[in-house]
Protein backbone atom coordinates (compact mmCIF):
# COMPACT_ATOMS: atom_id res chain seq x y z
CA UNK A 1 0.00 0.00 0.00
CA UNK A 2 1.47 3.31 -1.10
CA UNK A 3 0.90 6.80 0.28
CA UNK A 4 -0.62 7.71 -3.07
CA UNK A 5 -3.24 4.96 -2.79
CA UNK A 6 -4.17 6.08 0.71
CA UNK A 7 -4.30 9.73 -0.37
CA UNK A 8 -6.53 8.81 -3.30
CA UNK A 9 -8.97 7.02 -0.98
CA UNK A 10 -9.01 9.94 1.47
CA UNK A 11 -9.63 12.52 -1.25
CA UNK A 12 -12.34 10.33 -2.79
CA UNK A 13 -14.37 10.38 0.43
CA UNK A 14 -13.65 14.00 1.40
CA UNK A 15 -16.31 16.59 0.61
CA UNK A 16 -16.45 20.32 0.01
CA UNK A 17 -18.29 20.60 3.34
CA UNK A 18 -16.74 19.89 6.74
CA UNK A 19 -16.52 16.23 7.82
CA UNK A 20 -15.12 14.79 11.04
CA UNK A 21 -11.66 13.30 10.66
CA UNK A 22 -12.96 10.08 12.26
CA UNK A 23 -15.60 9.75 9.53
CA UNK A 24 -13.03 10.31 6.78
CA UNK A 25 -10.76 7.68 8.35
CA UNK A 26 -13.56 5.09 8.52
CA UNK A 27 -14.79 5.74 4.98
CA UNK A 28 -11.27 5.66 3.56
CA UNK A 29 -10.57 2.41 5.44
CA UNK A 30 -13.71 0.87 3.94
CA UNK A 31 -12.62 1.99 0.50
CA UNK A 32 -9.12 0.53 0.93
CA UNK A 33 -10.47 -2.78 2.24
CA UNK A 34 -8.14 -5.67 3.01
CA UNK A 35 -5.05 -3.95 1.59
CA UNK A 36 -4.97 -1.74 4.72
CA UNK A 37 -3.47 -3.08 7.98
CA UNK A 38 -6.18 -4.34 10.34
CA UNK A 39 -7.67 -2.30 13.18
CA UNK A 40 -6.12 0.72 14.82
CA UNK A 41 -2.85 0.47 12.85
CA UNK A 42 -4.71 1.04 9.59
CA UNK A 43 -6.58 4.00 11.02
CA UNK A 44 -3.35 5.58 12.27
CA UNK A 45 -1.84 5.18 8.80
CA UNK A 46 -4.79 7.03 7.25
CA UNK A 47 -4.65 9.73 9.95
CA UNK A 48 -0.98 10.36 9.16
CA UNK A 49 -1.83 10.80 5.49
CA UNK A 50 -4.65 13.21 6.38
CA UNK A 51 -2.12 15.34 8.28
CA UNK A 52 0.18 15.28 5.23
CA UNK A 53 -2.68 16.27 2.91
CA UNK A 54 -3.54 19.20 5.19
CA UNK A 55 0.12 20.23 5.35
CA UNK A 56 0.38 20.11 1.54
CA UNK A 57 -2.85 22.09 1.04
CA UNK A 58 -4.91 19.24 -0.45
CA UNK A 59 -7.30 19.38 2.53
CA UNK A 60 -8.32 22.23 4.82
CA UNK A 61 -8.49 21.48 8.54
CA UNK A 62 -10.52 22.95 11.35
CA UNK A 63 -9.10 22.00 14.76
CA UNK A 64 -6.30 19.59 15.68
CA UNK A 65 -6.47 16.72 13.16
CA UNK A 66 -4.81 14.52 15.75
CA UNK A 67 -8.11 14.62 17.65
CA UNK A 68 -10.11 12.57 15.20
CA UNK A 69 -13.54 13.07 16.77
CA UNK A 70 -13.19 16.82 17.23
CA UNK A 71 -11.34 18.04 14.14
CA UNK A 72 -12.89 18.41 10.72
CA UNK A 73 -11.48 18.52 7.20
CA UNK A 74 -12.80 19.46 3.79
CA UNK A 75 -11.62 19.85 0.24
CA UNK A 76 -10.23 23.31 -0.62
Amino acid sequence: MTDGEIDEAILAVAQASWRKVAMIICKAADRLGSSLPEGHDGYVLIARRIKALVRDGNLIAQGDVGRWRNAEVRLP
